[in-house]
């Protein structure tokens, strides 16, 4: 009986699972709006560049990296939960950044699931019933002082 009770509660997992990946829904969405709203605060003193968008001349470059961040999206809706996401991703890009010597995130792109996004304008976030992601990747740069 017991291992009829496992089995069970194993396919009822599976199913959700299931059901919950069906449910994702990719959103693009505005890197302004994310970097000057309410959340920006948190931000780090590394200037960030996705790419596309112009940047100073890199002295030095130290490494292409990743950040892939998720939120609870419970209770929030979906364009809060990807710019809490995002942010987190850039303060990883940042601190990652301040940590090897850098000056500077250049080349920021998403590349959440698989499912790229190459905008100087726009991130990409994949939201869930619980969960939103957003993973970009960027090239860590020293920059010539000004």
């Amino acid at each position: 009986m017991k291992k009829l009770i496992q089995l069970i509660m194993a396919a009822g997992l599976i199913a959700q699972t299931q059901t919950s990946a069906a449910s994702d829904k990719f959103l693009d969405l505005p890197v302004d709006a994310a970097l000057k709203g309410p959340h920006a605060s948190t931000l780090r003193d590394v200037p960030v560049f996705m790419s596309g968008q112009d940047h100073p001349a890199a002295t030095k470059t130290l490494g292409e990296y990743t950040a892939n961040r998720r939120t609870n999206a419970f209770g929030k809706s979906d364009e809060e939960g990807c710019t809490i996401a995002f942010l987190s991703a850039i303060i990883s890009l940042q601190d990652r950044a301040k940590a090897e010597g850098g000056s500077a995130v250049v080349d920021i792109k998403s590349i959440t699931k698989h499912n790229d996004l190459v905008s100087a304008s726009q991130y990409r976030c994949v939201t869930g019933a619980f969960v939103a992601n957003v993973a970009l990747t960027g090239t860590i740069v020293t920059t010539a002082k000004p």
